[in-house]
């Protein structure tokens, strides 16, 4: 297979959906897998120029979560979750017998990738967080989730790029039509008649909930966050991002002080990996994770592990 080709593979959730995932095999034996986790409404395409570069190194493989992409939705959207996406994650890992490996997530994308850190440390070489954090802004959030339940169909191409701009042209400031073009054939699908929709479940809001509830939720994440201790942690964050805020990013430096920090200028929510100092702060970091985890680090870890998950069972996680 050529460098940047991948493969369309699939597995099966605990509760018997199809998920899809892009599978590039990168060099012979390569030195890690990692594992690339999008955002709310977006699929593994948000990896199309990601992927083929890292492809160049390690294995990459580019997810879509239930209900978004190529994966199935699911017949009950209360599984639009969270909790339920990391057990999906977990379901991935045991199908492909991946031991050990680097995961690379925007947004919800990086909140599952980080609790998978904290509740199986033993497979998480490190994380890259890309414009999200313990702490969610409102701002952000009551803009997103407004354009999710309202999805998006319209009439070509074109108008989904003009769409897009509208929407966030504030987010990407720099942009030309070529690129909300690019931005809009990752971000949504065409139909048989032509028209163009949004590729995803609209029923995915409807956990999401209002703005608030959503953003005092994402509070919780605190003590996922902080079980990161022992685990690379790479966070990235758009300059002029209103989900990532600059207080909040201050604080996860502070609270976690081996964590890795790179701000990406003229972006908001969220770099997409293709900015030259967003690409090269996950190359240095990817380069600087070790292939496997040490034996005794591993049996660190696998304390941590567990005394994490009876405190989790026993709703003793504080804060």
């Amino acid at each position: 297979m050529a460098a940047g080709e991948f493969q369309e593979r699939t597995f099966t959730s605990s509760d018997g959906l199809r998920l899809f995932f892009r599978d590039y095999p990168g060099p012979p034996n390569p030195r890690l897998t990692v594992i690339c986790i999008p955002g709310l409404t977006r699929n593994s395409r948000d990896f199309d120029e990601l992927a083929p570069h890292l492809a160049a190194k390690y294995r990459v493989l580019c997810v879509d979560l239930r209900g978004r992409g190529k994966s199935e939705y699911s017949p009950d959207p209360n599984t639009y979750q969270p909790p339920i996406y990391v057990r999906d994650m977990m379901q991935m890992l045991k199908a492909l017998s991946l031991k050990h490996v680097a995961l690379v997530g925007t947004s919800l994308g990086g909140i599952i990738a980080a609790v998978l850190g904290a509740v199986v440390p033993t497979r998480v070489l490190g994380i890259v967080m890309n414009d999200i954090g313990p702490e969610v802004d409102t701002t952000g959030m009551t803009r997103i989730a407004a354009f999710v339940a309202r999805g998006y169909t319209g009439p070509s191409w074109d108008a989904a790029a003009d769409a897009l701009h509208q929407v966030d042209g504030k987010i990407y400031p720099d942009y030309q039509k070529a690129d909300w073009l690019k931005m809009a054939r990752r971000r949504f699908i065409e139909q048989p008649d032509g028209t163009i929709k949004n590729d995803y479940d609209l029923n995915i809001a409807k956990p999401f909930g209002n703005a608030v509830q959503a953003g005092s939720a994402a509070t919780s994440l605190w003590p996922y966050f902080l079980r990161l201790r022992g685990i690379p942690v790479l966070a990235m964050r758009g300059a002029i991002s209103d989900v990532l805020s600059p207080e909040t990013f201050a604080k996860m430096k502070e609270r976690l002080p081996h964590l890795e920090q790179c701000l990406v200028p003229d972006r908001g929510h969220t770099p997409y990996f293709d900015e030259p100092v967003a690409l090269k702060a996950t190359d240095d970091f990817l380069a600087r994770l070790p292939e496997r985890i040490s034996t005794g680090e591993w049996l660190v870890r696998a304390a941590r592990q567990a005394e994490f998950l009876v405190r989790l069972k026993l709703g003793m996680l504080g804060s």
